[in-house]
Formats: structure tokens, sequence, C-alpha cells
């Protein structure tokens, strides 16, 4: 399996480099060597552990633009992505993609504005409609659905197979109906030799069968099974008895 993925591993040789607030985050203080193992592996921690600060790395490092898209995106609204990227090694497997995308929930409304600029351009000040990018999309303006809707739109149409895709807190815009969904389409781009890593808190996601969850922590980096995770640890203690959960949580 790991000689079919696209991307097999992540590497930081050297520290010494590294300054400021990265040095401090797990998922690059514990870093040496991860390699990948399974089609859908999933970073998983406490906020702060660096999970999403390595995603956004391995995202520009292998040439996606830093607020999301696929590599042929290239606009910018504000430069805030980390250096960690230039101090990351990629090792790629013997098969290139054909397609793939970079989704992180925070930056998404600037790659949704993006689309839109590219279905029409101007000349002479004359607005003439372009080739619809959108099409791509769904054909319906990722603006004119919900939040919801945009991110599943996205997977359902934009994803199309054989594709590398970094996903940061996809859960961030779905109701617990639509991330099943996208449950659904993981297992069929699963099936269209894609590989996905994504960031997440949800425990829903991170039940995904056969998946690697990879946990950053104070102590480390190490796989886990998700029913360890604190997320579904606590979201199952919840759920099983909110009353005594909420006893304890709001108590005077």
């Amino acid at each position: 399996m790991l000689n079919e993925l696209y991307l097999k591993k992540i590497s930081l040789p050297d520290h010494a480099g590294i300054t400021g607030y990265l040095r401090e985050l797990p998922a690059v203080k514990y870093l040496s060597d991860l390699e990948f193992q399974k089609r859908i592996t999933f970073f998983v921690g406490e906020n702060g552990t660096g999970k999403s600060t390595l995603l956004e790395a391995i995202a520009v490092a292998c040439g996606f633009n830093p607020e999301g898209g696929t590599k042929n995106f290239n606009f910018a609204t504000r430069q805030t992505h980390s250096a960690l990227y230039r101090h990351l090694k990629v090792t790629r497997g013997y098969k290139r993609e054909r397609d793939g995308f970079f989704l992180r929930a925070e930056s998404f409304y600037n790659v949704a504005t993006n689309i839109d600029d590219l279905d029409v351009e101007e000349w002479n000040g004359i607005r003439i409609t372009a080739p619809k990018v959108i099409a791509s999309y769904g054909g319906s303006s990722l603006h004119a659905q919900s939040h919801g809707e945009s991110f599943l739109a996205l997977a359902m149409n934009r994803f199309g197979g054989r594709g590398l895709y970094l996903l940061d807190e996809p859960e961030a815009a779905l109701s617990p109906a639509k991330l099943l969904s996208l449950l659904v389409r993981l297992h069929e781009l699963e099936q269209m030799d894609s590989q996905f890593i994504i960031a997440t808190h949800s425990p829903i996601l991170m039940a995904y069968p056969d998946a690697d969850v990879c946990l950053f922590d104070q102590d480390g980096i190490r796989l886990t099974d998700y029913r360890e995770t604190e997320h579904y640890q606590l979201t199952r203690q919840f759920l099983n008895d909110p009353q005594r959960m909420l006893d304890i949580l709001l108590a005077d």
C-alpha cells in the first residue's frame, strides 16, 4: 500500500533553523520522520498542537496555494502562512496524482471569491464572461450556497479521484448529516485511487474504517485508535449523560 501513495513521508531533518512559536508546537517539536501508510490519515490533537500548521506546510511544500485551492490558484489576500514548509522534506511516491486540492476552512471564503473572479474577465472596462471555472464545482457560485453546502459541493464535484487532498477541519461548516455524506464521499474517492490527509476534531470523521489517526500532544506524535482520543471520549461521555456533565461544568 505504501508504494501506491502519492505522498509517502514527510521529514524535518533539521530543527535548528526553526524559530519562534513553531519550535514549541508538538507537531514540529517531535517531528523527525512521519510515514503515511493508509489512503486516509487524520491529524488530531488539542488546539495549539500544530496539526493545522503542519498540514499547511505540507500543502505549500507540495505546491498548493497557502490559502487553499488547487496548484493553479495563486491569489493571496494576506501572507500569514508560516515558514515551516521551507524546512520540510516531502517524499513522493512513484505515481503522481492527477488531481489535488488544499481545503482550509478559515480561508475558503477567499477561494470561493477567487473562483467567481476567475469567471469574469474585463477588457477596456467591459466585463466579458470567461469559461466557467465554477462548472467544476457544481455550476453554482459557492457564495450562493450555505457554508456547509459549498464545502460538500467541493467534495462532490471538484474532487475527481486519483488525487491528493489535504483538508483542514472540513467539519467546521458541516452538520452531522453532512459529515456522514462526506464519509461516503471519502470512501468513493478512496476507491478512485485518492489519498487524504485531514486535520480534524470530529470523532465522526475519525471513525472512518482502516484510517490512520495520528495524535499530536505534549508527549509527542503517535498513531492511536480514534476511540482512545479525548475527542471521542469526551463526546461519548457527554452524549451518554449530558445532565451529569452539565452539572459538573456549570456547578456554582
